[in-house]
């Protein structure tokens, strides 16, 4: 037995023509019919360190009685000179997530993973308390099951007031020990209303997992880093997957 929520999750490289750049973490989400990748935006482009990639790749399952069989699928970034992701842009600036349409006819079949939708984000009646348990489905520092082709889980802690954006951003806080790699993983927690642990997918998607937050003061002589984390939240989804 696999959890569903291990399946969500896809292991993303990023490509310069045939050069490896950097590792990377994604998840699938779909609406309407329609699936999309989403990752981090700093994961497609990142122009402050020179991070131009012009494709990803990632891993996929297809064989639902061996989840150990794999095979890599190549998502181009540009078409005809173009950016194929959508990304979203707020009062405060640029949103630090990206959404990227699949062609499914183009999957290999079958094609073994799960995807979250709009049901699976927060209602407007649920609360979520200051410290509660979440999880990030990732891949850190390119880290996984290398046989089973799946990602690991960190526990995480919400760390600052769910519903208000920090310092006037569009993410909240997370404290969490988290690595390079994890960049654009699904952060979540278990469904208390609406799903139940009997549906496919009984998980409420929260956010995506960005960076560690730093404080620039910090001696990093004498401080150690702080340990929190900017996850933006995944309501910009239905922005950025509308038809």
């Amino acid at each position: 037995m696999i959890d569903s929520l291990l399946l969500t999750a896809a292991r993303i490289c990023t490509f310069e023509q045939t050069r490896l750049l950097t590792n990377a973490s994604g998840f699938f989400f779909e609406r309407d019919e329609r699936l999309f990748l989403v990752t981090s935006r700093h994961v497609v482009i990142d122009e402050k360190s020179h991070h131009l990639p012009d494709r990803l790749e990632i891993e996929l399952h297809t064989d639902p009685e061996n989840i150990a069989k794999s095979t890599g699928f190549s998502i181009p970034l540009y078409h005809d000179g173009k950016a194929v992701w959508r990304q979203g842009l707020d009062s405060a600036g640029e949103i630090d997530v990206a959404a990227i349409e699949i062609d499914r006819s183009a999957l290999p079949e079958p094609t073994v993973y799960r995807a979250f939708d709009p049901i699976h984000l927060l209602s407007a009646n649920e609360h979520i308390e200051i410290g509660a348990s979440l999880l990030v489905v990732g891949f850190p520092l390119g880290f996984h099951d290398t046989l089973h082709h799946m990602p690991v889980v960190r526990q995480a802690v919400l760390a600052s007031s769910f519903g208000l954006r920090f310092q006037g951003q569009g993410y909240f806080l997370t404290d969490a020990r988290t690595h390079r790699g994890t960049s654009g993983a699904p952060v979540v927690m278990r469904a208390s209303e609406g799903l139940s642990r009997q549906d496919a997918l009984p998980w409420r998607l929260l956010g995506v997992h960005s960076s560690r937050l730093d404080v620039g003061t910090r001696d990093v002589r004498l401080d150690e880093a702080l340990g929190l984390n900017c996850a933006w939240y995944a309501d910009i989804l239905l922005t950025l997957t509308k038809s």
